[in-house]
């Protein structure tokens, strides 16, 4: 199932890490493990947020993939079932 997660990071633990000069390192660690069809970077309501859209084949993979999130960054974090145009088509088309 494609999902878009949604990661509000902490200020504090991410200037933390930018500090170190290890920010694109565990940037990379973190998003690398989503395999993600994609994913950006931007402030929503003035908190540094990802969005990683990826395939998501069982619920069980959420913790090995969130802890980072929480452990690193502090991030509060929410996930959404997402459609592209093709999945939006191919649902409507079962519409009777």
């Amino acid at each position: 199932m494609r999902v878009l997660l949604q990661a509000h990071l902490d200020t504090e633990k991410t200037n933390e890490i930018i500090r170190s000069g290890k920010m694109p390192q565990v940037m990379q660690e973190v998003v690398g493990a989503f395999k993600p069809e994609s994913s950006y970077f931007t402030a929503d309501d003035g908190v540094r947020t990802m969005f990683v859209v990826f395939d998501m084949q069982d619920s069980s993979q959420m913790p090995p993939l969130t802890e980072p999130l929480f452990e690193r960054f502090g991030a509060e974090v929410s996930y959404t079932p997402v459609m592209n145009l093709d999945d939006v088509q191919k649902g409507l088309s079962q519409l009777k």
